[in-house]
């Protein structure tokens, strides 16, 4: 990442490791520069090698030589950095047709299931834009089909807005390579024909939902063991994960996006940030069955929400580092749509492994209605096998536990509950 650029409208270098960029007598600069892309004029800031040479590196690989200011959080502390933005890109008339035919399906699903639907929705102080609002008694789902390349920082910065109306966002994509994956709550489809987006033919979420699997490992396991990575080797723990559908075992059914559409505001899946065990600065989000994250807290815990990849209110540490007139393309993290596959089709994310089950999973019922159901001569036959006389199962008087108990009748109480029982003392099962 570049620690420089050019500044176009006042023709002067800023320097961004030093508190005042190297123009004290310029105090609103750093506002001014760090302004969103579409709020300030796109060629405002430009790569110090192609001012200088007429050309960078980073245009052979896609990328214009305009720059967009970065905060950037790397072992506790933030800085400023420049990033190179990609080549402009308008959309195509397909990409037009396909985000026109996207918008349409998802109101004609929500519709369909009774739900309030408005395209194109804006929030009362017209500051947040909605291609689908969806409302349902889980609340508002802001549906973004997004076909055309954004940056990771747009995303952010419009579901952080649409949070802040009480939007829960919801981008869609048709990409891999798509910088929307995992900064914001997602789903991906294939790549389709208009056409086809615009039938009544089912339409499948290929990632961006999964489904909770925990298991023991063991050499029976139906699963290869994460940890040692092998058919032929179990670790003997407990493993907790998440997968998609095909991964799962049993196999588990494709959600549909017109499913997605009604589930999701009616609070059938709910939206989660998965952290990594061993590393909670990096995580995942997906969309889960609301049972499954239930499920999921029992086990893990709600854990508390990782911090962002990029925090506005982080303070800034200025290192008063020398210019440096290099174009860095090759350093930059992703940030913009890009050649690599994401993690939109990986393998199974969230996994925890823990060397016992934990305790929690150990539940005692507080009360108990249920009978044994079994013949007198299987309760003779079990009596003579146990070296007990006549005997039922039953809760215990005091506490519920439940216990063995001797004799036709009356209630008995346990040893944990230091009370006298009648007759033989009862055995705890």
């Amino acid at each position: 990442m570049a620690n420089g650029v050019f500044h176009t409208g006042y023709r002067i270098k800023i320097e961004l490791t030093h508190p005042d960029l190297g123009h004290p007598d310029r105090p609103g600069l750093l506002d001014e520069i760090t302004q969103p892309i579409d709020k300030r004029e796109r060629e405002l800031l430009q790569c110090l090698q192609h001012y200088e040479l007429g050309r960078c590196q980073a245009e052979d690989h896609d990328r214009s030589p305009w720059m967009a200011i970065r905060r950037r959080t790397a072992g506790g502390r933030t800085t400023l950095v420049a990033a190179h933005l990609p080549v402009r890109h308008q959309p195509t008339a397909e990409e037009s047709d396909k985000h026109k035919a996207m918008k349409e399906r998802i109101a004609r699903a929500a519709e369909r299931n009774g739900l309030s639907a408005r395209v194109e929705a804006r929030s009362p102080d017209g500051r947040v834009r909605t291609d689908v609002l969806v409302t349902g008694k889980a609340g508002a789902i802001g549906w973004e089909a997004q076909y055309a390349p954004i940056t990771a920082s747009t995303v952010r910065r419009r579901s952080q807005a649409a949070a802040a109306h009480g939007i829960i966002p919801l981008w869609l994509t048709n990409s891999d390579r798509a910088a929307l994956i995992d900064r914001a709550p997602w789903a991906a489809v294939n790549d389709v024909p208009w056409q086809a987006i615009a039938s009544r033919q089912a339409m499948l979420v290929r990632a961006g939902v999964r489904h909770l699997q925990r298991w023991k490992c063991s050499r029976s396991s139906e699963r290869r063991c994460p940890v040692t990575n092998s058919d032929y080797t179990a670790c003997g723990r407990l493993h907790v994960q998440w997968d998609l559908p095909a991964l799962c075992i049993r196999q588990k059914r494709h959600t549909e996006v017109d499913q997605l559409v009604a589930a999701s505001a009616e609070g059938a899946y709910v939206p989660m940030r998965i952290p990594n065990q061993r590393d909670p600065r990096s995580f995942s989000r997906m969309w889960v069955p609301n049972e499954d994250r239930d499920e999921w807290q029992n086990i893990v815990g709600p854990a508390e929400d990782p911090a962002e990849e990029e925090t506005a209110n982080s303070e800034l540490t200025f290192t008063e580092e020398a210019l440096d007139h290099t174009c860095r393309y090759g350093e930059e993290t992703m940030v913009f749509n890009d050649r690599r596959l994401r993690r939109a089709t990986g393998d199974a994310t969230g996994l925890h492994t823990f060397d016992e089950i934990p305790q929690r999973l150990f539940k005692i019922p507080q009360q108990s209605d249920r009978q044994l159901d079994i013949t007198p001569q299987q309760r003779r036959e079990a009596g003579a096998l146990h070296g007990c006389a006549d005997w039922n199962i039953g809760p215990c008087a005091g506490c519920a536990t439940p216990i063995h108990r001797y004799g036709p009748g009356g209630a008995h109480a346990c040893g944990q509950c230091r009370a006298r029982v009648t007759g033989r003392t009862a055995r705890r099962t």
